[in-house]
């Protein structure tokens, strides 16, 4: 139930791979949730024929336990009857559920009934929403003094091996244009991104990912945006699971075929943070938006943020280090 409060939706298939060993017993227990009304499930028709998976948010019930549970109001029924009719013609649902299937590919690690190495290859330890993500990151503490428009469709840790990787999440579903992609990067650029992430382009495409590499090189003039950039596309084989080998480091002086890196191998950024007892279900690594020295951070009166490790060039050769900035 937390997981919906805070991310809205979810397939079937998605909640299968977080919490259950089978999609079999998902079914069976989201029935039974959604008879008792803690769950609504809802589906797509499409145009020719056939349903979508069956979506789920939290019913009525539900919404009135989780506000118990936060010890705010809950919604009148009209409320929330007025909510659902809106989420299941949200415009940008799709787009919703790319987003959270993505951070679920990457819960599925800690999934003890799929997963028999106890989180050696890795596991998720934040999951921020968009929401969340946007509460904390639009700032009015931009590099140039001015407003810093950051507004992630997602911000995680990935952890790993003893190396921690925070990222930013921008999800491409290959209705906005590239050039609408690409000036994304100028928010981040103006925004402290180095010292809370690297940021991430999930494409829909490997043709789209490709086109959208080299026109970064136009769009940026050679230009350094001060933030680390890798990128994959959706239809490469393994990306089903984002934290493989299946992203490629970005340069200015990017050409030639894309060396593909882990989510793990990833340059390491933003502050290493005390695992806690969550709030919600992945926050062992998350930190409080009050914390100063997160707020710290975002000020422009803050200290440098440490060295860099080196980031890789893609290279014909191989990869090659670049000189930290």
């Amino acid at each position: 139930m937390w997981l919906l409060a805070e991310h809205q939706v979810l397939t079937t298939g998605q909640i299968a791979s977080l919490e259950f060993s089978s999609r079999r017993r998902a079914q069976d227990r989201l029935a039974r949730l959604r008879s008792l009304g803690v769950l609504f499930a809802f589906r797509d028709s499409y145009m020719f024929g056939g349903t979508s998976e069956s979506r789920y948010t939290l019913g009525y019930s539900g919404a009135r336990l989780i506000a118990a549970a936060r010890a705010v109001t809950p919604p009148t029924a009209k409320a929330h009857m007025q909510r659902l009719e809106r989420l299941a013609f949200l415009p940008t649902l799709t787009h919703q559920l790319g987003v959270n299937g993505f951070f679920c590919g990457l819960a599925a690690h800690s999934n003890p009934a799929r997963t028999d190495d106890d989180g050696a290859a890795g596991r998720l330890t934040q999951w921020w929403s968009e929401r969340r993500s946007a509460e904390f990151f639009w700032t009015n503490h931009g590099t140039d003094g001015g407003e810093a428009r950051v507004r992630p469709d997602g911000y995680g840790c990935w952890e790993s091996g003893g190396r921690a990787v925070r990222f930013f999440l921008e999800y491409d579903t290959g209705t906005e244009s590239l050039r609408v992609l690409a000036r994304k990067i100028a928010a981040y650029s103006a925004f402290y991104t180095d010292r809370f992430g690297v940021l991430l382009f999930s494409l829909h495409s490997a043709r789209r990912e490709q086109a959208f590499r080299a026109g970064l090189v136009k769009f940026l003039g050679g230009h350094d945006p001060g933030v680390v950039i890798a990128t994959t596309a959706r239809d490469l084989p393994g990306t089903d699971d984002p934290s493989g080998q299946v992203w490629g480091l970005w340069s200015g002086r990017d050409h030639g075929p894309v060396t593909r890196l882990t989510l793990a191998n990833l340059p390491e950024r933003g502050p290493r943070v005390r695992h806690q007892a969550p709030e919600l279900p992945y926050g062992e690594a998350a930190f409080a938006p009050t914390d100063p020295a997160m707020v710290s951070l975002l000020s422009a009166a803050a200290s440098a943020p440490p060295p860099r490790e080196p980031v890789w060039w893609d290279s014909p050769s191989g990869l090659t280090p670049r000189r930290s900035a």
